[in-house]
């Protein structure tokens, strides 16, 4: 990655009235990199992107996108940035390629640029064979690659995109992600919203985890569930007497705490992948029998609820 920042975000607040929806929020992000916002519905996440894509003025801080400051007055600022917003932004009666060519006429694109843009955009966004049919025709996955397509004709340096897939299939929804992944591998940089766990550890380097307007925590997957000691969690389902199985768990080196919940032995471990045999024979050492087994790593979700109190999708 390039040590220049192809957006950079300071101090970014915004209040409607009494609510203070966005609360000094500061990152940055390089070309080549997914930059995740991760946060619950109402968490500030569009109204910070809105900010960053010149469409809301803050009312303290600062955007700049290569260099340049973003603001609701500064039109050729923009012109470095992709936004895909959360609601679609295509015609439903028009045709897909008739959604790109208008779109990449307001884009400035022209002539020879705009037909190669519309066929290579049509190309990335796996709509080459429905390029003619009608918008309205499409399924809500096929809709949400058009979304992310229109975003993409004028070769933007900053991609953003809000939630795209919200309310998609699990087919179209992992088409979708493909998409990013390759728009990232090719340098460019990208800030993606979501409130879905698994999307923010399958596209992100690095992620900012953001809750009732603020950035409590900024990193990669590795780092933020560090900060709950990369501890996992195993529960054995056990037979025989669970306090000697506990106590005989709880004395293994990378065991840090074992109890007995509700018929079973719960343990807390470093490395539980390497460590479960060790803790079978403890259970069979102490007379104990193991007839099932959960294991539960750190995640995002389990930092989200260490840091705020609340799950991710309250």
């Amino acid at each position: 990655m390039q040590d220049a920042n192809v957006l950079e975000c300071a101090g970014l607040r915004k209040r409607y009235g009494d609510l203070l929806a966005v609360d000094g929020v500061s990152f940055g992000v390089v070309a080549g990199e997914t930059f995740g916002l991760l946060g619950p519905n109402g968490a500030g996440k569009t109204t910070t992107i809105s900010m960053i894509a010149g469409l809301l003025q803050p009312d303290d801080g600062e955007v700049q996108v290569v260099g340049q400051r973003v603001t609701p007055r500064t039109p050729k600022s923009k012109a470095a940035i992709g936004l895909v917003p959360q609601d679609l932004s295509i015609y439903p009666d028009l045709t897909a390629r008739e959604n790109l060519r208008f779109f990449g006429r307001l884009y400035g694109l022209t002539g020879d640029r705009l037909a190669s843009r519309t066929d290579e955009v049509l190309e990335v966004t796996g709509l080459s064979e429905r390029a003619d049919d009608r918008a309205d025709q499409f399924s809500g996955g096929m809709k949400r690659r058009l979304n992310i397509g229109i975003g993409l004709l004028h070769e933007p340096t900053l991609l953003i995109l809000d939630e795209p897939t919200v309310g998609v299939d699990p087919q179209s929804r992992n088409a979708i992600l493909e998409s990013v992944e390759q728009l990232a591998t090719a340098g460019m940089a990208v800030l993606y919203t979501t409130h879905y766990m698994e999307e923010a550890e399958r596209l992100c380097d690095r992620l900012a985890i953001i809750d009732r307007g603020l950035i409590v925590a900024e990193g990669t997957v590795r780092e933020l569930t560090g900060r709950i000691g990369e501890l996992d969690r195993v529960r054995l389902e056990v037979t025989g007497d669970l306090a000697a199985a506990a106590a005989a768990c709880a004395a293994l080196d990378a065991v840090s705490s074992a109890d007995v919940e509700d018929r079973a032995v719960v343990c807390v471990v470093n490395g539980a992948a390497k460590m479960l045999p060790e803790m079978l024979s403890a259970v069979a050492g102490a007379g104990g029998s193991v007839t099932g087994v959960e294991v539960h790593q750190p995640d995002l979700e389990a930092v989200f609820l260490h840091l705020t109190g609340r799950a991710l999708r309250d």
